[in-house]
């Protein structure tokens, strides 16, 4: 598997003071579907079709999100979404639109980190990073984005005015 260190390329993609609003992990989590089921043993809830996740200026998309809690304090650890083209978007602090999708998204909330697989895409200010997996640390802005195979390859376009800044 071939791997692209992109640490630089996302310091050019992500501007430097474009952090995940701040704010978000605060912030309540509202779910809306057409179904939810709990498993209280496994502490997960599933839930399906056209499901709509929104915590503060974070919003998921899918056809499937599972949110697994916390056994002890109920805190929510991990939020996987699964559909043909699962999205995530963020605002950052600066009001810039951090968007991805995948048909897997992998949200750790305890690890603050965004992982995308399987046609995955990561955007913002028209820049792309599409790869088979792009895992993204939210709060540090660093991203590893690799190919499924040896000779898969990552794609990136960094528009002009993204580059400039």
């Amino acid at each position: 598997m071939k791997l692209s260190h992109l640490s630089l390329i996302a310091c050019l993609f992500m501007s430097g003071q474009a952090l995940a609003l701040s704010t978000d992990q605060k912030q309540p989590v509202y779910i809306d579907s057409d179904s939810q089921q709990l498993d209280m043993q496994s502490n997960q809830v599933t839930f399906l079709g056209d499901v709509k996740l929104k915590q503060g200026s974070i919003n998921i998309n899918a056809e499937k999100i599972i949110v697994t809690r916390d056994p002890k304090d109920g805190s929510i650890q991990r939020i996987d979404g699964f559909g043909e083209l699962a999205t995530f978007s963020q605002l950052t602090d600066d009001g810039k639109t951090l968007y991805g999708e995948a048909k897997e998204l992998e949200y750790s909330l305890a690890k603050d980190q965004l992982t995308m697989r399987n046609k995955a895409m990561l955007s913002q200010d028209d820049s792309v990073i599409r790869g088979n997996q792009i895992r993204y640390q939210i709060s540090s802005q660093k991203l590893i984005a690799d190919g499924k195979q040896k000779g898969d390859r990552v794609s990136t376009v960094l528009q002009p005015q993204a580059v400039q800044e």
